[in-house]
This record gives structure tokens, C-alpha cells and sequence, in this order.
């Protein structure tokens, strides 16, 4: 469900249909096609869900319901950071002059898993009468392609401006020229959320 509607987010906000969005609209068709219409219609609510939550709560709703689930794998050492702990962190990175400083802010995750340090540095700017959609500027990198999608849709659903790439972040960083097949920009990324 969330691998699909990552890829339904990027294709939905891409300029122009060139070889990627192909990759992702064939990627899409595959994982839909084992699913009947009423379990696709379910995925839809779930979206509905999401969006609901996020809403409500600014979080990493995808990570804790993924730690909830017993779905992470303690023997690659995935483990989703609990909310509270992420924006704990955040609000000790982000001093008050960090704060209010006209300059962007660029936070680099290298592990994003379902993206909850960069959800709670938003919220921390947020609850500071600071607009992070216009204030923050994201990288963020995991192994994991799940990690990528969780992170990918919830930064997408939140206006997070970031690009979201799947590799290996100390053997591949993400630099110019990395494979676009593995990087995904979100809507605000592209210029779609002003």
C-alpha cells in the first residue's frame, strides 16, 4: 500500500512522462495487480486515514504504526525512533536563533526510516510560528525502499520540501548524478506546493 502510493504521489506531481515515471507507472501496475478491487478500495480509505492523522497529529504516524505492527527487523537493526524522542532531538538541534534566522535550514537524514527526525524538526519550527514548508530544505537517504516510501508519502502529505533516496548512505551518498530511478522528490520539492 504505501510502496503504491509513493510512486501514484511522484507520477501525479511529474512535469512530463519520460522514462522514470514509466519505471514507476509499471511498478505500480505490478504490486496492483495482486489485489482484488475491494482490498484497492481499502488502500484508498487508508490513504484517507493517513491524511486524517497527519492532520490531527503532526508525527511519524507511518513508523509507529510499523514498530506496533512487530514489523521491524531487529537483526538489520531497524528500529523506528519513538516520536516523542525524535522531536526531543529536534527541539535541542534547533536553537532560537537557528529559528528565526532568514536562512533555509538543510537537514540531512541518513537513515530515514518512516522520516520521524525530520517530521519533528517540522514540528518543532511549526510550533515556533515558523513555516517549515517554506523554512526547510531535506535530504534524506535509507536502505530500505519501505523506509523511502514511508518517509516519501508522509513528507509529501505534510509539504515537506525533500528529496528521498533509496541507497546505502555511507557507500552511495547522495550527490549529482545519483541513479533518479532510486530518488524521489516530493510535491513541494518539485515546485507543485508553493
Amino acid at each position: 500500500w504505501v510502496t503504491m502510493l509513493g510512486l501514484s504521489i511522484s507520477n501525479t506531481c511529474a512535469l512530463f512522462h519520460d522514462k522514470i515515471w514509466n519505471e514507476r507507472e509499471e511498478w505500480y501496475k505490478s504490486l496492483a495487480g495482486k489485489y482484488q478491487k475491494d482490498e484497492m478500495t481499502r488502500f484508498t480509505e487508508m490513504n484517507a486515514y493517513l491524511v486524517e492523522a497527519l492532520e490531527e497529529e503532526m508525527a511519524d504516524i507511518l513508523g509507529g504504526v510499523f514498530m506496533l505492527s512487530g514489523a521491524g527487523n531487529g537483526r538489520l537493526g531497524q528500529f523506528f525512533t519513538p516520536f516523542h524522542l525524535s522531536e526531543l532531538c529536534a527541539k535541542l538541534g534547533l536553537d532560537e536563533d537557528r529559528i528565526r534566522s532568514e536562512e533555509k535550514i538543510t537537514v540531512n537524514e541518513p537513515s530515514t526510516g518512516g522520516g520521524g527526525m525530520i517530521i519533528a524538526t517540522a514540528k518543532v519550527l511549526k510550533d515556533n510560528g515558523i513555516n517549515y514548508q517554506k523554512k526547510m530544505e531535506v535530504v534524506a537517504q535509507d536502505l530500505d525502499w519501505l523506509g523511502v516510501f514511508m518517509s516519501y508519502v508522509q513528507f509529501s502529505f505534510l509539504g515537506i520540501n525533500a528529496v528521498v533516496v533509496q541507497g546505502d548512505t555511507l557507500m552511495e551518498p547522495y550527490v549529482k548524478g545519483y541513479p533518479e530511478a532510486r530518488v524521489f522528490r516530493t510535491p513541494a520539492n518539485k515546485g507543485v506546493l508553493i
